[in-house]
């Protein structure tokens, strides 16, 4: 099923949660489940799956310690996530899905590889961030090539706007990152112009590259990346920085 609901922006509401301004951050796409997909839903699920009913969270205790916290939204298949939960440990990971597939996918990987660091929220990534992760709380948050609604009449849908800007910086602590990583030109310039007159952020970008970065080691290369890269594509970060 495809989301088709138009984003309500007038005054009469700017107030609201962007969630409840029928602003989302995800549109959502059928697709089959594998036996291993519908274990992780099934049989990991309760172990690794947090909802919007659980409320906010205190991070501390949900890992059972006080360490880094990365909050990624729109983790597709997972890929990207799994690898940087096991090359670090020492870190604590949440990630945000809509899509089934992926978050079964995830959770499955997640239990075959042991990882006790890493969670994960079926839900509307605007109302994960609103109701449930404190403020001054996460250390980065990934952005990892979001749906990029190419025509112009769909642009007011991305998901890059003033306003949620402004939410992940009240979520990240002071000196967090904020990373977004596309391959779409277009949009890479679009994040840009958001970003850089966003209030409380710099970017981390030397001269020469600004206000792009390299991609970081610390980001995983996906198969996908990987195959557009052999094809001539490609992908744009950026890395802000929030200041005090």
């Amino acid at each position: 099923m495809t989301d088709t609901t138009e984003p309500t922006t007038g005054p009469e509401n700017a107030e609201a949660p962007l969630h409840r301004r029928g602003i989302k951050s995800y549109v959502i796409r059928a697709g089959r489940m594998t036996q291993a997909q519908t274990r992780g839903l099934e049989e990991v699920w309760p172990r690794l799956g947090l909802t919007l009913a659980d409320g906010q969270q205190d991070l501390d205790t949900l890992f059972g310690r006080r360490a880094p916290r990365v909050l990624e939204i729109g983790f597709g298949m997972g890929q990207s996530l799994i690898e940087q939960a096991q090359t670090h440990p020492d870190t604590d990971f949440i990630g945000i899905e809509v899509h089934a597939p992926g978050v079964g996918k995830l959770l499955d990987e997640a239990d075959k590889r042991g990882l006790t660091n890493l969670r994960v929220y079926r839900e509307d990534a605007l109302a994960v961030l609103e109701q449930c992760i404190p403020e001054g709380s996460l250390d980065t948050l990934q952005l990892f090539f979001p749906d990029p609604w190419p025509k112009k009449k769909h642009h007011k849908r991305r998901i890059v706007q003033p306003a949620f800007v402004e939410l992940i910086r009240t979520r990240l602590t002071p000196g967090g990152t904020f990373h977004l990583a596309t391959d779409w030109e277009a949009y890479a310039e679009w994040m840009a112009e958001v970003m850089e007159p966003a209030p409380g952020f710099t970017n981390t970008a030397t001269a020469d590259t600004a206000p792009f970065v390299p991609r970081p080691e610390f980001r995983p290369l996906t198969k996908f990346e990987a195959r557009g890269e052999k094809l001539g594509h490609g992908v744009w970060d950026l890395i802000y920085r929030r200041e005090a």
